[in-house]
């Protein structure tokens, strides 16, 4: 009697290796171009209050009348947060699957030849991740009124306000600070590690510029976005 084999069940984009690595990196690049974008409109403090305010004030009227007041941003916060939570998933559905892969701990682990950007790219993710959360309540939700010499209506009135009062504090400055080093060495190892897997990283030179490309990303986000704080910190604008 002849036996029927049922056909195997093709794995969905998400239940390979390598369609989650594209995941990954997909949902990066989108989440670079988003940091990018706010770091050159944090930079606006610089300027000082109109030109921060002025510089807000036009994000939220961008697409009128085709959008409504602050329709932008939503898209682009909606966006961000797609991303967010799919980096997430790819991350930890690769980090499941190399513990599965290796039930048993080998006796002696080594780390030659790795980064300490690649060795805490999953607890600094992590980290990020959490303080993406908080900046968001702080900074877009509740806009809570944290430095006692200025009111919560002033602080939901100006953003400009807001951002100074906020970096007053020496403590918020610090978390600041912890939390963009965090992003600059995950996005050190996480641009080699999209163009490893969009093959772009087969030749030794290739593999420089990569590295080469993931360290001035790293360095230029973390630079900028920490001019602000400190400059405010240290009442360098007016």
């Amino acid at each position: 009697m002849a036996t029927t084999t049922l056909p195997a069940k093709k794995k969905g984009v998400t239940s390979s290796t390598i369609g989650l690595k594209f995941l990954m990196a997909g949902s990066g690049v989108i989440f670079l171009l988003y940091v990018l974008l706010h770091m050159y409109g944090n930079l606006m403090a610089l300027g000082g209050q109109e030109t921060f305010d002025t510089y807000a004030h036009h994000l939220r009227t961008f697409g009128e009348p085709m959008l409504p007041y602050g329709g932008m941003l939503w898209i682009v916060r909606v966006a961000l947060i797609a991303s967010i939570i799919a980096h997430v998933y790819a991350g930890m559905k690769l980090w499941a699957m190399a513990g599965s892969a290796r039930p048993q701990k080998y006796a002696v682990k080594k780390n030659l030849g790795s980064t300490l950007a690649s060795r805490t790219m999953r607890w600094g993710g992590l980290a990020i991740l959490i303080f993406v959360i908080w900046h968001l309540i702080h900074f877009t939700l509740v806009k809570p009124a944290i430095n006692d010499s200025v009111s919560a209506a002033a602080v939901k009135e100006s953003p400009f306000v807001m951002v100074q009062a906020s970096f007053e504090l020496w403590w918020m400055v610090l978390i600041y600070a912890l939390a963009m080093i965090a992003l600059g060495m995950h996005l050190y190892h996480g641009v080699w590690s999209a163009a490893q897997t969009m093959g772009m990283t087969s030749t030794a030179a290739s593999r420089k510029r990569a590295k080469t490309l993931g360290a001035i990303v790293g360095i230029v986000i973390v630079v900028g976005f920490l001019i602000p704080p400190f400059a405010i910190f240290f009442n360098l604008i007016a």
